[in-house]
């Protein structure tokens, strides 16, 4: 008995043996397969997303053609690739319009224009637009109507029978400015080539176009908003806690404007605590409506909310205006609570960076706590702009979002949700040759598509944008943003070279996402506007290359050639500012070494 165990054991550790050797026989084999080559997986994502996304196939096929180089048969892969990736764009974009996917259609259009392909299914960008507004007007989405008209208009001018039909339903609405807009339109298609149908324009519609509403009638349109963020304790007793501000109602349906930091911990997912959104057309004895966020942009600072109430007033966004230093202005709105207050005053300048995207307007209004949201007017009632104030580092000073980027931002809120902007990954300083690239992200379309630092923009999506002096960022900026993120962007530099990058969607703070990647010596050039060249033989000490005009370096009296050490950098991400420690030898002051700690904001402006 023991030894027919004892053979039974013997066996089954041979049969074990010989099964593990066969196991790791197997997992040997496997060991000893070559893993593909970087090309080859390279090759098949080109080729997996020439169905899936062919934006993005051209995108990787630009990378590929960047940092490797093909021989005869690779090469004929990519072109095949290229001509394949076109084809689908081509017919997802007709797809699209098939299906009244208007957006899409246009973005898909927008792709194929920066690849010199000619979209022939009525994909001309304002024929899109037109054919988009009069479908939303025939649904009754009034506003997504109007501002959609109004951008067709400005790439090609409506007909009169498209400027009527836009027309009649303003005046429908009771939109007076928007009503003067299309009525100037269809008065300038008569004027040219539709002389025999001036007339078919009612008395009654021309006279309420031509008509002017006053404050008393505005004021209706203008609601305190009331941010109810329950009680803090303080010292062992409780208050309530209550984020006050302005809106206005820019639809009649219920859609009011505000600022994003009124509203801030109703969509911010870091916010811990109660929050509850109301707004309240009288004053405190008034009753509250409750209001939701419907969209909202923060590097903007514009949010869309909506309520039941039904406007007695709505404020167009199809007339607005670009004001000049010195206009009369009026802002409406709620100061410290005291409900539809209005103050008058003038556009003291333009062209102020403070928001991350574009430039906003200086005003000498009387604003307080609580007017932020509220509308900004000129004297024929025109929206200017939306106010918002309490700026922590220009305290006394108010400030207000143009018109026209809220125009240019309205499509993306109604949407809904958080507004996804486009982002290529670039830090930009205006020089005297143009916007130079001064820093490139790591992991950012630019860096994949290896744009190289120093050069300068000519050509952005094909056109030239050119502006005044400390003005040319801001139209970067204005000529990307009405694209969507993951669009095809064309850029070419001075020096001949063009890009075609995939945008991402753009971070909440692009510098901070950057110093977290990248190392600090190359983040002096974005955050504080001087770059660095290592010294020899020394792992912290640099020597300045060059400092850019108007920033923190030149303001700290830092010159090219000064020998920099670098002590400390620290990223206060939550608070929205960095550090960094440095001891300098000022070539200005005879070499005397000086230790300087530099502060910078993350949210700085000139990016793109």
């Amino acid at each position: 008995m023991k030894l027919y165990h004892a053979t039974a054991f013997f066996f089954l550790g041979v049969g074990f043996l010989r099964l593990l050797g066969c196991v790791s026989s197997s997992a040997m084999a496997d060991r000893l397969v070559l893993p593909k080559p970087a090309r080859e997986i390279r090759l098949a994502d080109i080729e997996k997303a020439v169905s899936e996304n062919p934006a993005q196939a051209v995108h990787l096929i630009g990378v590929y053609r960047a940092h490797y180089l093909q021989d005869d048969e690779t090469g004929k892969k990519l072109s095949d690739f290229w001509d394949a990736a076109i084809g689908v764009l081509k017919i997802n974009q007709a797809k699209a319009l098939e299906e009244k996917r208007f957006d899409d259609a246009l973005s898909m259009a927008r792709s194929l224009a920066n690849l010199n392909v000619l979209v022939e299914s009525a994909g001309m960008e304002p024929d899109i637009l037109l054919a988009d507004a009069k479908d939303k007007l025939e649904k009754g989405d009034d506003l997504p109507a109007f501002i959609t008209a109004v951008h067709a208009h400005a790439l090609k001018p409506l007909s009169f029978d498209d400027a009527l039909i836009f027309l009649n339903r303003a005046v429908t609405v009771k939109q007076r400015r928007t009503a003067s807009y299309f009525l100037a339109a269809a008065d300038d298609a008569a004027a040219t080539a539709y002389a025999d149908k001036h007339d078919e324009i009612s008395s009654d519609v021309r006279a309420y176009a031509e008509g002017n509403d006053q404050p008393r009638d505005m004021i209706k349109g203008v609601a305190t908003v009331l941010v109810d963020q329950g009680t803090h304790i303080e010292k062992g007793r409780a208050y309530p806690s209550m984020m006050l501000g302005s809106a206005f109602f820019v639809d009649a349906s219920g859609l009011l404007i505000t600022n994003y930091h009124v509203i801030q911990s109703e969509v911010d997912p870091t916010y811990e605590g109660y929050s509850r959104m109301y707004i309240r057309m009288g004053d405190a004895t008034s009753p509250r409506a409750p209001a939701r966020v419907v969209g909202y942009d923060k590097a903007m600072d514009i949010a869309l909310i909506k309520t039941s109430v039904t406007p007695e007033y709505v404020f167009s966004i199809a007339d607005w205006v670009a004001p000049a230093v010195g206009d009369s202005i009026i802002a409406i709105g709620s100061p410290v609570g005291l409900e539809k207050t209005v103050t008058q005053g003038i556009v003291s300048a333009t062209g102020r960076r403070l928001l991350q995207i574009g430039d906003v307007i200086q005003i000498d209004a009387a604003v307080n706590h609580g007017n932020s949201g509220g509308p900004v007017l000129d004297k024929n009632g025109r929206l200017v702009g939306v106010v918002f104030a309490g700026a922590d580092q220009y305290q006394g000073l108010n400030f207000a979002i143009p018109a026209e980027r809220l125009v240019a931002a309205l499509p993306a809120l109604i949407k809904g949700g958080k507004a996804e902007r486009p982002w290529l990954g670039i830090a930009l300083a205006e020089t005297a040759e143009g916007a130079e690239i001064i820093y490139v992200a790591p992991f950012t379309p630019a860096a994949e598509m290896n744009v190289k630092e120093g050069g300068v923009i000519a050509y952005l999506n094909g056109e030239k944008v050119s502006a005044p002096q400390g003005e040319l960022i801001p139209a970067l900026q204005d000529a990307l943003f009405p694209t969507q993120p993951g669009e095809l962007v064309s850029l070419e530099t001075t020096d001949g070279a063009r890009h075609l990058l995939m945008s991402h969607a753009r971070p909440a703070l692009p510098l901070s996402e950057a110093a977290k990647k990248d190392s600090r010596e190359r983040m002096t050039g974005p955050l504080f506007g001087f770059i660095l060249a290592p010294s020899l033989g020394k792992t912290s000490t640099y020597t300045v290359k060059k400092v850019i005009r108007g920033s923190i370096a030149e303001d700290a009296g830092l010159s090219r050639d000064d020998p920099i050490t670098i002590r400390g950098f620290s990223v206060m991400e939550k608070e929205g500012y960095v550090f960094m420690d440095i001891d300098v030898k000022k070539r200005r002051l005879g070499y005397i070494e000086t230790s300087m700690r530099l502060p910078a904001y993350l949210d700085t402006p000139d990016t793109l």
